[in-house]
């Protein structure tokens, strides 16, 4: 079977699909990303053909603000549509297509490839109520949110009509895209290694001259970017009633002080850097522990020795960090937002509180470290619901090799 994958930052959530395809000899696996960020990443598997795309210098002309997003999107599906005639040219005609359409790459590709089976990964349909615009009032939308975000649905809708089924990594993902296209799209989460995270009562974490470990009174915060979507702001405000009330408390975050959602500040702070000034004087920051982004193993350990893990989120994606957290075994304290509510329930395998509530928020990080004992079985059952719906290896990839196997034949 020909396969072609298109993701902007291949191979973003079809990594693990991509290079069991590649295992296989008897397939031919090609990848389209952007130029930039396929050098970043690096050699992803030997047997996947990459090509990578530039801009070469096309910028959105439009002036009508609504009108941005579409154009973008326009110009990143001509410029994939060229390395897709090119490659139909070199006699390369793929059986099957799987791309993203979030920045519009997949746009054309069903008028080059017409005899392709093409599906589409169905990641966020945006909406102006029910998800995050206008979730927190603290960072209110603006009066062109509402007509730009529905301008942003175009090349969606174009592409999933294009497409011949969709993808959506959750059932509540799903549930945003209109009723009359949520037939088409299948849920099928990307899947997580629980073989790989799991607890692990040796671990160590080491901050300087700091050792760390499980059973220590560390909480931990991870996002991919300190931000208020992930609840940054809320989970800071906490630490002032955490620390007084647990003297000995060690706060590990984990994320960088870019914006992967949502907008920068107009004073041209981070957030961190904003909430560290208005929090000065009542943190002791001694005891809080910014690590940036770090390395996977790094990452898995400050899982491991986590006495208690906060999520928190906008009705949003859903962070993969969440589950990596539950399979690890983490005592998950997490926001009481729609996605959350798909994987954690209250009291069984994790305790849910209102996102802007930070007391309750602290309140129930400290019920955590004063009980280890009592809400052992709360982290096994969080283990055991990746297991049970998202594990890769038994689960998630099989499933999806079995749907991408039948739709190229």
């Amino acid at each position: 079977m020909r396969v072609l994958f298109v993701h902007q930052n291949f191979p973003g959530q079809f990594r693990h699909l991509a290079a069991a395809l590649a295992n296989d000899p008897t397939h031919q696996v090609v990848a389209i990303g952007e130029a930039p960020n396929l050098k970043r990443q690096g050699v992803c598997h030997p047997r996947i053909h990459r090509l990578g795309y530039g801009l070469d210098g096309q910028r959105v002309s439009t002036t009508n603000p609504w009108l941005k997003d579409v154009e973008a999107a326009v110009i990143r599906g001509q410029v994939v549509s060229k390395i897709a005639r090119q490659l139909a040219g070199r006699g390369f005609k793929p059986d099957l297509i799987v791309g993203h359409p979030g920045w519009g790459e997949t746009l054309f590709l069903r008028d080059v490839f017409t005899q392709s089976h093409l599906i589409t990964y169905c990641e966020f349909f945006y909406r102006a109520d029910g998800a995050d615009v206008g979730f927190d009032p603290e960072y209110p939308a603006k009066a062109d949110d509402i007509g730009r975000l529905r301008a942003r649905n175009f090349s969606h809708l174009s592409a999933i009509e294009a497409a011949d089924q969709g993808l959506s990594p959750t059932l509540w993902q799903r549930s945003l895209y209109p009723s009359i296209l949520q037939p088409r799209i299948q849920v099928l989460h990307e899947g997580i290694d629980t073989d790989r995270l799991k607890p692990d009562p040796q671990a160590q974490l080491r901050i300087g001259p700091l050792e760390l470990k499980p059973g220590d009174p560390v909480v931990t915060y991870v996002a991919r970017n300190l931000e208020p979507y992930r609840g940054f702001h809320c989970f800071m405000r906490a630490l002032p009633a955490i620390q007084a009330g647990h003297p000995d408390v060690r706060v590990i975050v984990v994320g960088g002080d870019e914006v992967s959602y949502g907008r920068t500040r107009s004073d041209g702070q981070t957030y961190r850097q904003a909430l560290t000034a208005e929090l000065d004087g009542r943190v002791d920051w001694s005891r809080v522990h910014f690590l940036g982004r770090v390395p996977y193993a790094t990452y898995q350990r400050v899982l491991q020795v986590s006495a208690v893990h906060a999520y928190l989120t906008y009705p949003f994606v859903l962070s993969w960090s969440l589950l990596e957290a539950m399979a690890t075994g983490c005592l998950i304290v997490a926001s009481k937002t729609t996605p959350v509510l798909e994987v954690i329930e209250d009291g069984v395998n994790g305790w849910l509180i209102d996102f802007f509530d930070t007391e309750q928020l602290a309140k129930q990080i400290l019920l955590a470290l004063s009980t280890p004992e009592q809400t052992l079985a709360m982290r096994q059952q969080a283990r055991a619901t990746v297991q049970a719906r998202f594990d890769l290896h038994r689960h998630c990839l099989p499933r999806g090799l079995e749907l991408l196997l039948q739709a190229g034949h």
